[in-house]
């Protein structure tokens, strides 16, 4: 199965306080400010908030371990062209950042981002403080595509589970495991169609997709946003991008390592081979993922650790090797519950924060 994952990483000084600067860095590495280019195995890319940089493997693969090489060697590149300057930091959310930190990408696209202030306003954390692992699955055809929709919308709640990564937001623990996701669903509600609590509706062709990005588009038209009217703007847990041929995954939280990545992505496709009986009730599913938002793990555990031994039966060697880091997330808690218990249990933010950092530096999950 040919995949591809995005990776997003906030810029931060030694002690963790945000950079809005990556054009600068764009610019000093490549030699010119452009959206997005190649660096040996990865394209380096920006994103809307000035502080966040992309890693993409340059080509999609068939094998996670030579994607895990390709991803990391890249990111080592890019911390050496940087002189190991900034701490990179992965996670779901910055967890100190305040929204007079950073700002958005005020060149190529601005336009867009124009846009996208007017009618929803940009300086709000679901805009500005977001970074999610983006796990992207190529389909053959329409056949292929519905089904693997139809599983990966019915795995969401367990996946974000699994994933939480962002349980603090200036500072202070909330108390909600995935504030990422709290904050993402409703960055552009006076759309409501566009991110659809995440869940979206089963399809049963590609033609009731089509249908549905019409109505979306219709409701922009009547807001004044034509300029929002491309495929992209679909924002929900996962969606189908035709002209890439591919699934974008877009509900779990960034981890804290490329390793941690991989395990997860693994655990993704293992699941869209095993052979699953799933909830496919769209207020069922809902109602699960709210609680896996707040609680993590803990909402779930029995079923996901059925889950991970279908996962495990249908996996291949490589999958597996992967794995137990998902197992361990599973049985310990996602990086959210552990992180928080830590932090509960007495241990510095900041230091145990700073640790998460050079887990980024190490590829060493937590």
């Amino acid at each position: 199965m040919t995949v591809g994952t995005e990776h997003e990483y906030s810029l931060n000084d030694a002690d963790l306080v945000p950079l809005p600067i990556t054009d600068r860095v764009i610019e000093s590495i490549h030699g010119s400010l452009v959206n997005e280019f190649r660096y040996g195995s990865v394209n380096v890319c920006k994103e809307l908030q000035k502080h966040v940089i992309e890693l993409v493997p340059s080509t999609p693969h068939t094998s996670l371990a030579s994607m895990e090489r390709a991803l990391y060697d890249g990111l080592t590149r890019f911390r050496q062209a940087t002189g190991g300057r900034y701490a990179m930091l992965g996670l779901g959310m910055h967890p100190f950042l305040t929204l007079d930190q950073t700002s958005w990408w005020d060149h190529e696209d601005l336009d867009f981002y124009e846009e996208f202030d007017r009618l929803f306003g940009l300086r709000q954390h679901g805009w500005l403080n977001i970074q999610a692992l983006q796990v992207n699955i190529h389909y053959e055809n329409e056949g292929n595509m519905l089904g693997m929709f139809d599983r990966l919308r019915s795995l969401i709640p367990f996946l974000v589970a699994v994933t939480a990564s962002s349980p603090m937001v200036e500072g202070r623990l909330t108390g909600v495991m995935d504030n990422r996701l709290l904050y993402y669903r409703k960055n552009q509600e006076r759309v409501p169609l566009i991110c659809h609590g995440l869940i979206p509706e089963r399809l049963s062709s590609m033609r009731q997709h089509d249908e549905i990005l019409e109505s979306i588009y219709a409701e922009l038209r009547a807001i004044g946003g034509h300029g929002l009217c491309h495929e992209w703007i679909d924002s929900r847990g996962v969606v189908i991008r035709p002209h890439r041929e591919c699934l974008e995954l877009r509900a779990c939280d960034e981890q804290e390592c490329l390793r941690s990545d991989m395990a997860v992505t693994a655990f993704v496709l293992s699941l869209l081979r095993a052979d699953l009986e799933l909830e496919t009730d769209r207020d069922s599913l809902l109602d699960m993922n709210e609680a896996a938002i707040r609680r993590g793990t803990s909402s779930c555990r029995p079923e996901l650790l059925r889950l991970y031994g279908k996962a495990f039966d249908a996996a291949t060697a490589e999958e597996r090797s992967y794995l137990p880091i998902v197992r361990e997330r599973i049985e310990e808690g996602s990086v959210a519950e552990v992180v928080s218990g830590r932090i509960k249990d007495g241990e510095d933010a900041a230091e145990v924060f700073k640790g998460l950092a050079s887990c980024l530096r190490d590829n060493r999950p937590l």
